[in-house]
């Protein structure tokens, strides 16, 4: 799902929504004892274009001892699970055996774990900063139908067959699509806001909770290859709603009072994106996949420019919550990707799936810092 969409366009909600509120906040202090290891010199396996690393000991990652990593430790499994089958410029087969020694329930047991077998990194730009930005995206769910019904009537669209073997370049616009009747027999299933269908389409998966209680989980299939822009944008050009009200429930609810205007704002966005039901054997607790291949974990994976970092590695994060300077400082894991991910300091968090994550990962747009662990 997420991982091929976010080749495309992921975060492109970043984009639509959090671009739009209250600045940054304060970024994070460094660490109590803040020290370089060594000379603070970069891994010998690994290297980047855009992002420079100094080895630095691990009193400088500000609230390393007051994470539980025993609630990362799921995450980085599933990221050995794919790491295990991969080679490339970091040998991960080690460290990932190493990790069937430890007991994940135990918090002290997996930092003994990380401390003894990698070595962190102090990440900074191609200009020699170590800050960049730091946006949040989630995974939506909504009630709906396999069939139209008077509730459920706003369809989600699989790939056009007839696109398979001839496919315009660039396909018709949103406004153009629902006009034409090409999409007319590709509807995949029916919800109720189309507000929210729209939210799907921009995070490129999401759950359908049906009436008999089924959960059906949709992922990207493709896009008409228009590009994106922002409904919100849109509305606040035309002074319709407040920028604090630039987030996906505000939207819902400009929506509400203006029904008859609703396609009108959606056709302000062209581009249009395709599903397709995905496996049913997957947990419906589970996150999509990301770019890794895995299943994402709620907050505890990220998307990073592969530019960057190496995907599947840990990253330990320091950042704030949306719009605060509440610390948000804990252990993470680079399975996701995305075309508005650029940058070597720069992270989307994976808030997780439902309304409550929306509702972070809309308002999310806080300055961070990042630092990279690599196998001794």
């Amino acid at each position: 799902m997420i991982s091929k969409f976010k080749y495309i366009s992921l975060s492109v909600f970043a984009i639509l929504v959090v671009s739009l509120i209250a600045g940054c906040s304060t970024p994070p202090t460094r660490g109590t004892g803040y020290r370089s290891s060594g000379s603070g010199a970069s891994p010998s396996g690994y290297s980047s274009s855009i992002a420079s690393f100094s080895a630095v000991s691990w009193q400088a990652l500000p609230g390393w001892q007051d994470d539980d990593l025993s609630q990362a430790w799921p995450a980085w499994l599933k990221s050995c699970d794919a790491l295990r089958k991969k080679s490339g410029e970091v040998n991960w087969r080690q460290v990932c055996a190493q990790a069937s020694n430890v007991s994940g329930r135990d918090t002290q047991a997996v930092r003994k774990y990380f401390e003894s077998n990698f070595q962190v990194y102090e990440i900074r730009t191609s200009s020699g900063s170590d800050t960049g930005l730091i946006t949040g995206y989630y995974e939506p769910v909504m009630n709906g139908s396999l069939t139209r019904t008077s509730t459920y009537n706003v369809a989600l669209y699989s790939y056009p067959s007839a696109w398979r073997k001839s496919k315009p370049n660039p396909g018709p616009t949103r406004a153009e699509l629902m006009s034409s009747g090409v999409l007319n027999g590709s509807e995949i299933a029916w919800v109720q806001d189309p507000v929210a269908a729209a939210s799907m389409q921009i995070q490129g998966s999401g759950k359908i909770r049906l009436e008999d209680g089924r959960i059906l989980r949709l992922g990207y299939a493709g896009t008409n290859d228009q590009p994106f822009k922002s409904f919100a944008q849109w509305l606040l050009d035309r002074k319709e709603i407040t920028r604090s009200e630039a987030t996906m429930q505000g939207i819902s609810q400009w929506a509400k009072r203006n029904p008859d205007r609703v396609n009108e704002m959606l056709n302000a966005n062209p581009r249009f994106v395709f599903f397709k039901e995905l496996p049913g054997n997957v947990a419906a607790d589970l996150g999509p996949n990301g770019a890794l291949g895995v299943p994402l974990t709620s907050e505890r994976s990220i998307a990073v420019d592969l530019q960057a970092l190496p995907l599947g590695a840990p990253v330990f994060l320091a950042t704030t919550k949306p719009l605060s300077n509440q610390p948000l400082q804990k252990l993470v894991m680079a399975q996701d990707t995305g075309k508005a991910i650029v940058g070597g300091v720069r992270a989307d968090y994976y808030w997780g799936s439902g309304d409550s994550a929306g509702e972070m990962a809309g308002r999310m747009k806080q300055n961070g810092r990042m630092w990279l662990l690599l196998p001794r």
